[in-house]
C-alpha cells in the first residue's frame, strides 16, 4: 500500500514540502489550507509537473479533512508568519488556535499518524499539537534543528571556502534566539571549526545562525524563509518514512533528558519508523548546559502563556 502524507498550510512552506515529498517519491500526498481553491490548484499544478519530473505519485488539494484519512505522517505548517519587527512569539497565541483545530482534525483522520511540527513558535506549538492530540512523545516531533544546523553549516562553509557536505555541526535548544550551537562539536571533515577560525569569527558565525529567520524576513519583507525549511522537513520526513535512523536534531519533549522536564527543546534523536526512537544525551559543558536550561525555561514561558489565555491542559504523560 502507498504511504500517505498530510502537509496542512499550502503556503510556501507547505507547498514546497509537498513538491520536494513527491519529487523524492515518498509517499502520496494532501495538501490542506482553509483558503478556498488554493491547495486544490496547487495540488494539481504539482500533479502536472510528475511526468516531467518523472514521479508517481499521487498529490490533492482539500479545503477538509476527509481526503486525510489513514495519513502515516501529518506536516504542520500553517499559520501566520513573521513580518518584519515580528517576534516568533508574537504569533503565539495566533497560531496556537490554528495548529490546535488542525491537529484535532487531522489526529481525528489519522489516530497513528506522526505529527511534524513547523509552525511557529515552534518549540510551543509542538506542546500544543501533543497535549491536544494524547500522542506519545514519540510521535510528536518539532522541525527547528535541521533547519538552525543547515544555516549554522552554510555559514561555516561559505566563510571557510568549503564544501557544505563537508561541514558537521548541531544546533540545540529552543527555535529562537536562545539556540544553542555547539561550536566544540562542530568541524570540517574532522577537523574542529576552533583551529580553522578564530573566537570572533566563531562568535559572528553563531550569532548569525541566532538571527538566520530574522536575516531573510528582513530582505522579503512580507513573508519569511521557506525552501530550506521545505527542505529540513523533507529529510525528517524521509528518515522517518524509509525507517533510515538518521541521527538529527529535532525538538522533542524531555522527561529528564539533560536535566529538563515538560517541555520541547531542539536535541539530536534518531528518526525512524515510529518517529523518534531514541533521543541521544550529548555530555554538555557547564557553559552549554545553562544555555540549554536557559533555552529551555524560555519554552517554558511561552507554555505557560498559553495555559493561562486558553485554559489548555497541562503535564502530558
Amino acid at each position: 500500500m502507498r504511504r500517505k502524507v498530510t502537509v496542512i498550510g499550502a503556503g510556501n512552506v507547505g507547498a514546497n514540502t509537498a513538491q520536494k515529498i513527491a519529487q523524492k517519491e515518498l509517499a502520496d500526498v494532501v495538501l490542506v489550507d482553509v483558503v478556498e481553491g488554493v491547495p486544490q490548484g496547487k495540488g494539481l499544478d504539482m500533479l502536472e509537473s510528475a511526468p516531467v519530473e518523472g514521479y508517481d505519485v499521487r498529490i490533492v488539494g482539500s479545503n477538509g479533512y476527509d481526503e486525510t484519512s489513514d495519513s502515516d505522517l501529518v506536516v504542520i505548517t500553517a499559520g501566520f508568519p513573521r513580518k518584519p519587527g515580528m517576534s516568533r512569539d508574537d504569533l503565539l497565541m495566533a497560531n496556537y488556535e490554528v495548529v490546535k483545530s488542525a491537529t484535532e482534525q487531522a489526529v481525528r483522520q489519522s489516530p497513528n499518524a506522526i505529527l511534524v511540527l513547523v509552525t511557529n513558535p515552534l518549540d510551543a506549538m509542538c506542546w500544543t499539537a501533543m497535549t491536544v492530540s494524547g500522542f506519545p512523545r514519540e510521535r510528536v516531533i518539532g522541525m527547528a534543528g535541521v533547519l538552525d544546523t543547515a544555516r549554522f553549516r552554510t555559514f561555516i562553509a561559505e566563510e571557510l571556502g568549503v564544501s557544505f557536505e563537508n561541514v558537521t555541526a548541531v544546533v540545540l535548544g529552543g527555535h529562537g534566539d536562545t539556540m544553542v550551537p555547539l561550536v566544540r562539536l562542530t568541524n570540517v571533515s574532522g577537523i574542529p571549526l576552533t583551529e580553522l577560525a578564530d573566537q570572533a569569527t566563531i562568535d559572528r558565525l553563531v550569532q548569525r545562525t541566532r538571527d538566520g529567520g530574522a536575516e531573510i524576513v528582513k530582505y522579503l519583507k512580507t513573508g519569511s524563509a521557506y525552501y530550506a525549511p521545505a527542505a529540513s522537513t523533507t529529510e525528517m520526513v524521509e528518515s522517518i518514512l524509509k525507517d533510515k535512523n538518521k541521527v538529527l536534531p529535532c525538538a522533542a519533549y524531555l522527561q529528564g533528558e539533560y536535566g529538563i522536564e515538560g517541555v520541547f527543546v531542539g536535541v539530536p534523536v534518531k528518526l525512524g519508523a515510529r518517529g523518534i526512537e531514541k533521543i541521544f544525551e550529548v555530555k554538555l559543558e557547564s557553559g552549554e548546559q545553562a544555555a540549554l536550561r536557559k533555552s529551555a525555561d524560555a519554552v517554558r514561558e511561552l507554555i505557560d502563556v498559553i495555559k493561562k489565555s486558553s485554559g489548555a491542559a497541562g503535564q502530558h504523560a
